[in-house]
């Protein structure tokens, strides 16, 4: 079934061109990920699908009887309103048919429909729903005012209505922004059911690779599609760039053995000449293509960097009774590359501004090396004059960048981090969010730090952007220290983490986000078997205490026997594949891995499922 047909569709900001005659389709069940650089039209295609602006032409039309749910960069509340009077707003499908239940047991509607809607919206346990997936967001106050939320907590809560809805189709603008580690895994298990039909646009990369089955890339104004997820996206992108080059040069070649023909004919012309003249135009165009360019190398010749670095020692900070750190201590390495992950408001923002001398902490020492000159980037410090032509902003800090073999211009610098040179002498003031957070990182890494500490700095950055921001990090030389909810940067970046585990508490974990992410699991298992292992010697009579699964456990026991079957299937499928006659060695070890990865995640999710049986 056919959830959203888009056709021919065509939008300009000002004078320009966003994209042209775009068209794709979604059906029920699939999930797809739109994705582009930053200013490229993506929010501007969501805004047209909400109705809320015009397309210059073509149309769009979601199926009759569905309903779609937006989720929104900014959402609109009215600020007067408690929570809970927003979450039960006339809207709330679930809620109507609540009170229409309430009617026919009256004996005002018919309640054999009312009870079959009931069943259909899985209404019975509303109230259950609301508070399950309120709490998964950090909401826990019904009588808070909407208006004295936080940016960051009316975007979650924007999110959870959403949830609450269970529209036919979501729509996602940036879902993971704002939303914490734990956050953002459940939402992407959430996301993850068969049942649910969704676009959106993400940077989560974790998002593409584990949810996706088909991106749309929009750029120059074309839309190209990938079947599969993030890694497939990044072979036939890779494969599509190439054989542009490979086309563009041998079109170059024939341009100049044309354009020699042209410049020795007499006027006169045969008919078949004629017929190589009109054809010289288009061979020009091909020739002419603009292709991507593979990206300036930047070997960073930073300010060099003593023996002494940094040391802290028993850090303690605390605000009225929340305690932030206890007793943190840590001595910073050359080249040492460290991820901070832990629920938002734990501390790690007051972590970096004590590092920095910018909030002073209740007791301990931290000494700094005389060498050390530190690059921050955090989110209070975008602040860039709007009057400012781009390449002015990067010029007032420096006009050249030390290199391996010499100097880049503040110009190259700029091509590098995706600003081209006619956009360069553009006025800030015209820039998006997203390029605005990226010519501000540019003026952190433009003053040749040998310390960076990057707060949060992939929000509202497109994929293309993280990339080379990615290559350019891999490089540095220096300490870098990073605060960040994603989890690809971090896994790619860092070698190990300070997880603020709440109270102060900071673990220092060797590895990276996912290697934290298994050993947790193993722990959370062991702790759960020792639990019941308690449970049952402390059972007067030996045996274990019966209980009854909870709504969370039910749902989850359900999604285990479904996953279960799907990875059996998937399994037995590519062992047959093996089996056969492959003689591509990658693919072998390709379908290898796989199997192996497949072998892990049964054996981790039958052990759950075992767990929950024997309360089923």
């Amino acid at each position: 079934m056919n959830y959203l047909a888009v056709n021919n569709l065509c939008k300009y900001y000002g004078d320009k061109l966003l994209f042209e005659n775009i068209n794709f389709f979604i059906d029920k069940g699939q999930k797809v990920a739109l994705i582009a650089k930053n200013g490229s039209g993506k929010s501007s295609l969501i805004k047209i699908l909400q109705g809320l602006e015009p397309p210059e032409n073509g149309d769009f039309k979601f199926h009759k009887d569905i309903r779609a749910g937006f989720l929104v960069q900014e959402p609109y509340f009215d600020d007067n309103k408690t929570v809970y009077q927003t979450i039960m707003h006339a809207d709330n499908p679930v809620l109507m048919a609540s009170l229409e239940y309430e009617k026919a047991l009256a004996g005002d509607a018919d309640l054999q429909a009312a009870m079959n809607k009931m069943d259909e919206l899985e209404a019975w346990d509303y109230e259950q729903q609301v508070t399950l997936i309120l709490s998964k967001f950090l909401i826990f106050d019904m009588d808070q005012r909407v208006g004295s939320m936080s940016g960051g907590q009316k975007k979650r809560l924007a999110l959870a209505i959403l949830l609450l809805q269970q529209p036919d189709i979501f729509i996602l603008d940036e879902p993971t922004n704002h939303l914490d580690m734990d956050m953002i895994e459940w939402l992407e298990e959430y996301l993850s059911k068969n049942n649910i039909t969704l676009l959106m646009i993400t940077h989560d990369r974790y998002f593409l690779e584990n949810i996706c089955n088909e991106i749309l890339e929009l750029e120059g104004g074309i839309l190209y599609k990938h079947k599969g997820n993030y890694s497939k996206y990044l072979e036939n992108k890779e494969l599509r760039e190439e054989n542009m080059r490979v086309n563009v040069e041998k079109a170059q070649n024939t341009f100049r053995k044309e354009l020699e023909w042209m410049r020795r004919q007499p006027k006169a012309r045969t008919v078949k000449a004629k017929s190589r003249e009109d054809n010289f135009e288009n061979v020009k165009e091909r020739a002419t293509a603009k292709v991507q360019d593979k990206p300036i190398e930047i070997d960073v010749k930073m300010q060099r960097l003593g023996g002494k670095i940094l040391e802290l020692h028993n850090i303690q900070k605390q605000y009225a009774d929340k305690i932030l750190l206890d007793k943190f201590t840590h001595k910073f390495q050359r080249g040492e590359r460290v991820g901070i992950v832990g629920r938002n408001g734990c501390g790690k923002s007051t972590l970096l501004n004590i590092i920095i001398g910018e909030e002073q902490f209740d007791s301990g020492n931290v000494v700094l090396g005389e060498t050390v000159a530190f690059g921050y980037y955090n989110q209070k410090g975008l602040q860039l004059k709007e009057d400012k032509r781009v390449i002015e902003v990067i010029k007032d800090i420096a006009e050249f960048l030390p290199v391996g073999k010499g100097t880049l211009s503040a110009a190259q610098v700029l091509e590098r981090f995706l600003f081209p040179f006619e956009q360069q002498y553009n006025f800030v003031s015209t820039l998006s969010g997203g390029e605005r957070r990226r010519l501000y990182l540019l003026t952190i890494l433009m003053k040749n730090p040998n310390f960076l500490i990057l707060d949060e700095p992939t929000n509202d950055l497109d994929i293309l952007t993280l990339q080379v921001l990615e290559d350019f990090l891999l490089e540095f030389k220096g300490c870098l220290l990073i605060v960040s909810h994603d989890r690809y940067f971090l896994d790619k970046l860092t070698e190990h983490l300070f997880v603020f585990e709440g109270n102060g508490k900071v673990r220092d974990f060797l590895g990276n986000y996912n290697e934290y992410r298994l050993q947790l699991k193993e722990e959370q298992r062991q702790q759960r078997n020792e639990e019941r292992n308690t449970v049952i010697a402390t059972t007067p009579d030996s045996s274990p205490v019966k209980r009854k699964l909870s709504f969370k456990e039910q749902t989850e026991f359900k999604e285990l026997e479904k996953t279960i079957e799907q990875l059996s299937i998937e399994k037995s499928e590519l062992a047959e594949k093996l089996s056969s006659e492959l003689n591509d060695h990658q693919e072998i070890q390709k379908i290898s891995m796989r199997i192996e990865a497949i072998i892990q995640l049964l054996d981790e999710n039958e052990l759950r499922w075992l767990e929950l049986s024997e309360f089923a």
